[in-house]
């Protein structure tokens, strides 16, 4: 087990703390495959060495927080592959162990800690697999989200994470399922929202949807991710007014995915120049998202920390 003292929110408090990339690009970029509706949480059983790499080098390039491979990993999608409850409590609990693994291997190979883990909880949508995850309004009602999101947090909090990452979150309603499904757990949480523009993917103002996590007091920062960064910009000043928190935001690069050629475009607009802003307003959980690799990661590292 990792030391990870002080705890995340404390050193929050302290400052700046870099989190990762995009888990996904670089585990392609290693030659896997991940045209999958399990996506990375297939590797959880096949090649889970693959996993502690690809946290293994965002650590060794700075980040100091590594989001673990459950984003898409829950009960249903795994059952869809014929693996029962009790093997899935076990991947999600694995998802948690190789980031702690991966963070061994960095600190014993020189890497200054604290490490810290955060265990990923994606929306409901990336279960479906089916690209609602990016328009929330899933036609359940905030008692079925609630009872979906329960027994796979239950199960991540207990493999002890330094906080759960409950992000992409598309949809105000989605988020107040997960603050429920937070109470009591024992384990801090970040809240973070899909946007586009000033709105959540569902429509809804932003300023309401973090106004319902300034008084839950296991969260520790509530913010944006897999958005553009020209929206993570507007985003951290609200959070952090509406909120009092501290901010997390980790965008993409800014490219957009053209899905008939089935190919990335445009040029990136994720830059260490952003970063510092993000910071002044508020931002203290700042990483990367797609196409936000290790070597963004190490420029944003070094940044922050001169």
């Amino acid at each position: 087990m990792v030391s990870t003292s002080p705890p995340l929110a404390e050193a929050l408090a302290a400052g700046p703390v870099v989190l990762d990339g995009g888990l996904s690009n670089q585990l392609e970029a290693a030659g896997h495959d991940l045209s999958d509706a399990l996506w990375s949480a297939r590797l959880l059983a096949e090649e889970p060495e693959a996993v502690v790499q690809a946290h293994l080098a965002y650590y060794e390039a700075g980040a100091q927080v590594a989001i673990t491979s459950s984003y898409q990993a829950t009960f249903e999608g795994f059952a869809r592959r014929g693996i029962g409850a009790e093997q899935a409590a076990t991947l999600l609990g694995r998802s948690v162990e190789l980031a702690r693994e991966a963070a061994g291997r960095a600190m014993a190979g020189g890497v200054a800690g604290p490490l810290y883990v955060a265990a990923s909880a994606g929306p409901y949508g990336a279960m479906l697999a089916d690209g609602s995850e990016y328009r929330g309004r899933y036609g359940l009602s905030v008692a079925e989200l609630e009872r979906f999101h329960r027994p796979r947090l239950e199960v991540l909090a207990a493999a002890r994470p330094d906080v759960l990452a409950l992000e992409t979150v598309p949809d105000a309603d989605e988020a107040r399922a997960l603050l429920r499904a937070v109470r009591g757990l024992g384990v801090p949480a970040y809240l973070s929202y899909s946007i586009a523009g000033e709105r959540t993917r569902a429509g809804q103002p932003l300023e309401e949807a973090f106004a319902l996590a300034a008084d839950v007091d296991e969260v520790i920062a509530v913010g944006v991710n897999c958005c553009a960064p020209d929206d993570a910009d507007r985003a951290v000043r609200l959070a952090a007014r509406v909120t009092g928190k501290p901010v997390v935001v980790y965008p993409n690069s800014g490219e957009s995915w053209d899905a008939g050629a089935r190919a990335w475009c445009g040029s990136p607009a994720f830059g260490t120049d952003r970063v510092a802003g993000w910071a002044a307003d508020g931002a203290r959980l700042i990483g990367g998202c797609c196409r936000v690799g290790p070597e963004v990661i190490a420029e944003l590292a070094a940044g922050l920390g001169g």
